[in-house]
């Protein structure tokens, strides 16, 4: 019974590592859909607020190569927001921009930095786990049959 407790102590070291190491793509991906998000509505934020005559955000396609521009902070304007509520947006989606492309960055940098050694020892336990687990099915089949 004690091998079974730290049989199962184990394998629940390895699932949770194996998890957290899936949280980190889960993650990214999540970014990834805030910032898509951040451009969509951003830029419909945008289209409404700038009515103005002489603004120059007029189409979809101007808001979306703004929001674009400015959640990357490249910035290269000739598209900006002269109303004050535009100007609002603009500074919340680069703060954001910021963020979020600072989450990305981190995301490569761990990615190149990861070592190949943790996915084969990884691999290597879930290998263990499974031999294990056909050992368990083993014994119970024989326990029920005899």
């Amino acid at each position: 019974r004690i091998l079974r407790i730290l049989r199962g102590i184990r394998a629940t070291k390895v699932v949770s590592e194996f998890i957290l190491y899936k949280r980190a793509q889960s993650g990214f991906l999540a970014a990834l859909l805030v910032s898509v998000l951040l451009v969509v509505f951003s830029a419909s934020a945008m289209l409404q607020v700038e009515t103005m005559p002489e603004a120059n955000i007029r189409t979809p396609e101007d808001a979306v190569w703004w929001a674009v521009v400015t959640v990357t902070t490249v910035g290269y304007g000739d598209k900006f927001p002269l109303s004050t509520e535009g100007r609002l947006i603009g500074a919340l989606l680069m703060t954001a921009g910021v963020g979020l492309f600072g989450t990305f960055s981190g995301f490569v940098a761990a990615w190149f930095l990861e070592s190949p050694a943790r996915h084969s020892a990884e691999l290597t336990a879930i290998n263990d786990l499974r031999q294990e687990l056909a050992k368990l099915r083993e014994e119970v089949r024989a326990q029920r049959s005899g």
